[in-house]
């Protein structure tokens, strides 16, 4: 018997039909267009509205999308991996209640924080499952509802963050084809660069907390992205590296959407021409998980059978890494 490897088969998208551009931000805080696109590369990102809105409202369309375009029954999927760092709420798994709702009932489901790294370290444990041979179908969900700890009187942090969702179907594969290889790292100094101060076990909610504003996103922009254009750009270089891909090897980078400068550096680093990289941040700013599947789901009728993907991400905590990936259908 041929050795099973993961493929993706399906991908699915959401984003929200609310667009905060940048003019508009310009009304909110001390930015204008200019300083925020020749920075971050950002034009606009997409924000959920709607009262008891979280994300799981963002998975679940994404995993309808998906399971729709690719005419799959729910019943047969046999997990579902949610990817997010803004769970509806604590202690609940929000990827329990996703699975629920799309009717995978015969699936089990749980969460996975890896913050802007959620996704790619979920498609490693995806992976995994099916190579195992004990699961068929693993459905894997990028989503975050980034809005929901944004502080948007701080212009260091509210013109890079977005909404949205993504979910791809790993299912086994005996050509040879989907997961070949990963590169994935983390690192505790990172801890203090990029967080969220309150809300957590070491410092639970009070109304000292809320006044302090310790329920939003805080990052140190300089170290985060120092960091990021290192970690990202040398685990590209090494899974490279390791398999013996040229550039002219590679035939997409999907990079985490999180700068425009981090992604050239990494593509720059691993000498893969503007034209193979994939970008759309200027549309949807960071969406944290949902970066690297919003890419294939904008992306997918480019990728040919055989193709090579080469992931990159870089997230808080510091987590980063890279996968190598053969695409394994042509989408019709």
């Amino acid at each position: 018997m041929s050795k099973i490897t993961a493929a993706i088969t399906a991908v699915g998208g959401y984003v929200p039909d609310f667009v905060l551009s940048n003019q508009v931000l310009e009304t909110m805080v001390d930015t204008n267009d200019e300083w925020i696109t020749t920075r971050t590369g950002i034009k606009e990102r997409r924000i959920l509205k709607g009262e008891g809105l979280g994300t799981s409202y963002l998975a679940i369309q994404a995993a309808k999308d998906l399971l729709k375009k690719g005419n799959i029954d729910p019943l047969e999927i046999d997990l579902v991996l949610l990817a997010t760092a803004t769970p509806d709420m604590l202690v609940a798994s929000t990827g329990v209640y996703v699975a629920s709702q799309i009717g995978a009932t015969n699936a089990f489901a749980y969460d996975l924080q890896a913050a802007c790294s959620s996704f790619l370290f979920g498609m490693s444990t995806a992976s995994a499952y099916i190579e195992s041979g004990r699961y068929k179908k693993v459905l894997l969900i990028g989503a975050d509802k980034m809005s929901s700890i944004i502080d948007y009187t701080d212009r260091a942090t509210c013109i890079i963050f977005g909404d949205g969702a993504g979910a791809v179907l790993f299912e086994p594969n005996h050509e040879g084809l989907g997961f070949q290889d990963e590169v994935l790292r983390s690192d505790g100094i990172g801890r203090d660069f990029l967080k969220m101060d309150a809300g957590g076990s070491m410092l639970p909610p009070s109304h000292e907390t809320i006044d302090a504003k310790q329920h939003f996103v805080f990052q140190d922009g300089k170290q985060v992205y120092k960091y990021a254009v290192t970690g990202m750009a040398d685990v590209s270089e090494k899974i490279m590296q390791r398999n013996n891909l040229s550039h002219e090897d590679v035939n997409w980078l999907v990079a985490h959407q999180a700068n425009r400068r981090i992604i050239d550096a990494t593509s720059s680093r691993m000498g893969v021409e503007d034209s193979k990289v994939l970008i759309n941040i200027e549309k949807y700013g960071n969406t944290t998980s949902a970066t690297l599947p919003l890419l294939l789901f904008d992306f997918e009728k480019k990728f040919k059978k055989g193709d090579n993907l080469i992931f990159a991400a870089f997230g808080g905590g510091f987590t980063w890494g890279s996968i190598y990936l053969k695409w394994a259908y042509n989408r019709e």
